[in-house]
């Protein structure tokens, strides 16, 4: 069993204890009502970068599977702060907690403490999680084109389009690509990193903006090169493929000089 494998059995056991689905779109946009702070618009904020020629979604992450701890000294609040004074346009809260250490309790306390948009980082498998997702302080959702069934794709797609969520879908290879593209997503999400091995090719998003941008309406949508990005040479190499934004978590947080390291990426 893949690591992926193993975190997707762990959402089911976590998904089986919220409250009975299934959930409509009404519920959604209700959630986003009853929270009184509407929603922030992610990819309107990642078509025009804050600072720099790319956008940033800096991720607040304490661990991963992979790396184990990455930031010791792990304060989600000052690293959302540092993130948004360095110029990053949007930020991606990790709240899977048994394997990257993350919270829905640090999702809700940055967005009290930030203005920029909030993507939840975390691996969705059922709707309830979207409602979740919406009620501790999301403005967007990950959408893991690999995770999920063509129904499960297009289905938590709409849910999210109708109650004005973002959803960035996230693919790794050409197949899913076109599934991400079947079900009409316009925030494509490239990961370098394969979540069954953990390998890292950046010649991924290279690979994929080229099948990307051949399509008629590749216009429409908003590129984002994720993983493996450690230097501005490798964001200057996921720019000149094509992408629009850069999510990064692994080189901020081991950084030690975030805003120096925001500069350094975005090119400011």
């Amino acid at each position: 069993m893949s690591i992926l494998d193993t975190i997707v059995a762990q959402k089911r056991v976590e998904v089986a204890l919220l409250a009975p689905g299934p959930v409509a779109a009404s519920q959604l946009r209700q959630a986003i009502q009853q929270r009184g702070s509407g929603i922030r618009d992610f990819t309107a904020a990642l078509a025009t970068p804050r600072q720099g020629d790319i956008a940033l979604i800096a991720e607040v992450k304490k661990a991963s599977p992979s790396l184990g701890v990455i930031c010791p000294n792990f304060d989600p609040v000052r690293i959302a702060k540092e993130y948004e004074a360095a110029g990053a346009s949007c930020l991606s809260v990790l709240t899977d907690e048994q394997f990257f250490q993350g919270s829905l309790e640090y999702l809700k306390a940055i967005r009290a403490a930030v203005q920029l948009p909030l993507l939840r980082k975390d691996f969705i498998i059922d709707e309830r999680q979207i409602l979740e997702a919406i009620e501790w302080g999301a403005d967007a959702i990950l959408l893991i084109v690999s995770i999920l069934s063509d129904e499960q794709l297009s289905h938590f797609h709409s849910l999210a389009d109708a109650a004005g969520l973002t959803a960035l879908v996230e693919v790794h290879d050409e197949t899913e690509l076109e599934r991400a593209l079947c079900c009409g997503a316009r925030l494509v999400g490239v990961n370098n990193r394969d979540l069954k091995t953990f390998q890292v090719n950046l010649a991924t998003t290279e690979t994929l903006a080229k099948k990307l941008f051949a399509a008629s309406d590749s216009t429409q949508r908003i590129l984002v090169g994720e993983s493996g990005i450690h230097q501005r040479a490798d964001v200057e190499r996921l720019r000149n493929a094509g992408c629009h934004a850069i999510l990064v978590g692994e080189s901020l947080m081991k950084s030690g000089d975030v805003s120096a390291k925001v500069a350094e990426l975005i090119g400011t």
